[in-house]
């Protein structure tokens, strides 16, 4: 129960970090709307940044959550912090070189690589596409260092400092946005990804280096542990390949259709984004080293208690936040976006995609701790299979709902959301298989009082924005905030009122700690 409660404390105090670092990268969003609107130069920009991005994840997003931090912190978990390093140290050692080596390669055939991204990309914008994914390539270095930072933090329970490093990236993009394009237009944004990136890498630099006592410049690559991290890392980076093979698919197909439908699609899965990273990653990233350590230590009932706590709070949060992006998306989007070169077009054009988005957020949700639930168990292969399905599935139905339907850019989202079920609904399967039960009833039962408050939550939301509609005059900026505040206060007091008398767990842990809060007072 203590453990429990600091792990709360943890993850409240991420996720208002997250909130932050999230509210930061949409005002970089809004600068840049309002700057060049959707078109060719925003389609240019979030193309040239898929390489670099895919890198990233592939080689630091997989390595660490599948592989670096599950080995790392077994050590750690033992007593071993010597022994930890010496693994560290050689797998660090080895992920920054061959970065550097990728950034030089990418740069130098950049004119080769946009082409699979953007295929239907002709003339000047393939050219300045290909500019800027040659500007972006270095950040790709200091951003995947500033992850393996993260993941050493992470293994020594400090969340602080990896939470706050995003922020400072936002900050490198918003400067580039605000002070550097209006002398080198949409590139300016590309220089501000960089120093962005290398702030982040800086910033927590400081605190791992206080930890680092035992780094040594080495390769040991016939240390036990450095071996363990590699033979997990494989199977996972060709899982994490698949998810990117999803998105190239869908920008390519994105591509094909009216200008401004990839910076459409991004936004509107930036949004979407937004409940899953505060909400669902801040769970996820806290709660994993705890249930990697329970699994080196054998105790399994709290691994199992720990992780239906943490799949029913991520239930909790984003089946609500689902609904309320559904039923909020186009009120939310004026105000955010519609300014300057962004019009109403454009606003109904991403609230639509954002509509079929959001009907998979809870399941990506739940992918996030189901897959660190197999890591912990030193398990990369069950998804990576699993993942490959979901794959084929989805480029199958982004292709027949894009190119078959009237749904067109609308049925990649659509595709998005239904293999994020399928995806989930495998994992759970298996994970509960393979660690004989994980409190499957609890979390189900979780999942359906939270779909039922939300369900009368986003009635209430469209009662009051017909109201809205009717009686005020919602282009103008003051009532949209009007609007927006009116629909989140409202529609959350409906949910956790729906939610309270359905008794769910999680509003009694919330009582809880106001109730201890006043008894400090």
């Amino acid at each position: 129960m203590k453990n429990n409660k600091k792990t709360t404390k943890t993850v409240v105090f991420v996720m208002l970090i997250m909130i932050l670092s999230r509210l930061l990268g949409f005002i970089r969003e809004i600068i840049m709307t309002n700057k060049f609107g959707i078109g060719v130069e925003t389609d240019a920009f979030f193309a040239a940044f898929t390489i670099p991005d895919m890198m990233y994840y592939l080689l630091i997003g997989g390595a660490l959550s599948s592989a670096f931090i599950p080995v790392f912190t077994s050590y750690l978990s033992n007593g071993d912090e010597e022994e930890a390093w010496k693994v560290a140290s050689t797998f660090i050692n080895i992920t920054v070189l061959l970065l550097i080596v990728l950034s030089i390669l990418g740069i130098t055939f950049a004119q080769y690589l946009v082409p699979l991204v953007a295929h239907n990309f002709k003339g000047e914008q393939l050219d300045l596409t290909i500019e800027l994914t040659r500007f972006m390539f270095p950040a790709v270095t200091f951003t995947a260092l500033a992850g393996l930072e993260t993941g050493v933090l992470n293994s020594y329970k400090i969340f602080n400092a990896p939470s706050i490093g995003p922020i400072l990236y936002n900050f490198g993009i918003i400067y580039g946005t605000i002070f550097l394009t209006s002398r080198f237009g949409i590139r300016g944004m590309a220089i501000g990804v960089v120093i962005g990136a290398i702030s982040n890498a800086l910033y927590q630099f400081i605190f791992v280096s206080k930890k680092a006592k035992h780094y040594r410049f080495t390769f040991d690559l016939n240390h036990p542990g450095v071996k363990k991290i590699f033979k997990l890392i494989v199977p996972a980076m060709i899982g994490l390949s698949v998810t990117q093979i999803n998105l190239v698919v869908n920008q390519n197909i994105a591509s094909a259709f009216d200008k401004g439908s990839i910076t459409a699609l991004r936004l509107a899965n930036r949004i979407m984004q937004l409940p899953l990273g505060i909400f669902a990653m801040s769970i996820s990233t806290v709660i994993f080293p705890t249930i990697t350590a329970q699994i080196a230590k054998g105790e399994i009932s709290d691994f199992r208690d720990t992780f239906a706590m943490g799949m029913r709070n991520i239930f909790f949060v984003t089946i609500p936040s689902a609904v309320g992006l559904m039923t909020l998306g186009v009120p939310l989007i004026r105000l955010l976006f519609v300014r300057g070169a962004f019009g109403e077009d454009d606003a109904m054009v991403t609230a639509t995609i954002l509509v079929f988005y959001t009907l998979g957020l809870a399941f990506q949700g739940g992918v996030q701790l189901l897959t660190r639930g197999f890591y912990a168990n030193h398990d990369t292969k069950t998804p990576v299979k699993i993942s490959f399905m979901a794959m084929f599935g989805n480029i199958i139905l982004s292709l027949v709902l894009a190119y078959y339907t009237p749904l067109k850019v609308n049925g990649l989202a659509l595709a998005y959301s239904i293999t994020s079920f399928i995806n989930m609904s495998m994992l759970f399967k298996a994970l509960g298989k393979k660690m004989n039960g994980i409190n499957s009833k609890e979390i189900v039962a979780s999942f359906f009082k939270s779909t039922i408050a939300s369900v009368v939550m986003g009635v209430v939301i469209v009662i009051l924005n017909g109201v809205f509609n009717k009686y005020f005059d919602v282009n103008d900026k003051t009532i949209q905030i009007i609007q927006v505040t009116v629909d989140t206060l409202i529609g959350a007091g409906v949910f956790f009122v729906v939610a309270n008398i359905l008794n769910m767990q999680e509003v009694n842990d919330i009582k809880e700690i106001i109730k201890r809060k006043r008894g400090r007072k």
